[in-house]
């Protein structure tokens, strides 16, 4: 228990040391459930150890897998970034990198007049939901009275 971290910083997100394997890894913005399970079976590590629990090595053994060789790891359809628009190639994106590519598709969808990027633009439901009654986001639900 002596070198027990309480705080284990894998790609540039800072994660909770009490936390088991499996669901620290779910803190990382870009890892769910299935990427998680995936680079902890590849590693063969106990998803129930705690993350804080893990010597040194296994640590940065970890942080080079998930930082640098996860592409390689994962098979195409589980990546988060599949036919990028320049390079058409598929790749799995973490953390702030992840945000910053996000929203470069969103603006690149605005800037050329997209359907997707104008309803981005507006600040309107983007994947067909109905507008009529769902979705008002802070106005008054129901029907203006007028006033007598």
């Amino acid at each position: 228990m002596a070198d027990f971290k309480y705080i284990v910083r894998i790609a540039e997100t800072d994660i909770d040391g009490n936390r088991p394997l499996l669901y620290a890894l779910m803190s990382i913005k870009g890892i769910g459930y299935r990427v998680a399970e995936g680079i902890v079976k590849k590693m063969s590590l106990n998803p129930k150890v705690k993350i804080g629990d893990l010597s040194d090595e296994e640590i940065e053994k970890l942080r080079g897998y998930i930082e640098n060789d996860i592409e390689d790891i994962l098979p195409v359809w589980m990546k988060n970034h599949r036919r990028v628009y320049l390079t058409g190639e598929d790749k799995h994106i973490l953390a702030t990198d992840l945000d910053l590519q996000i929203q470069d598709d969103i603006n690149r969808l605005k800037r050329i007049r997209a359907y997707r990027g104008i309803r981005h633009e507006r600040g309107l439901a983007v994947r067909g939901q109905r507008t009529r009654s769902n979705g008002r986001r802070g106005l008054a639900v129901g029907v203006s009275r007028r006033k007598r």
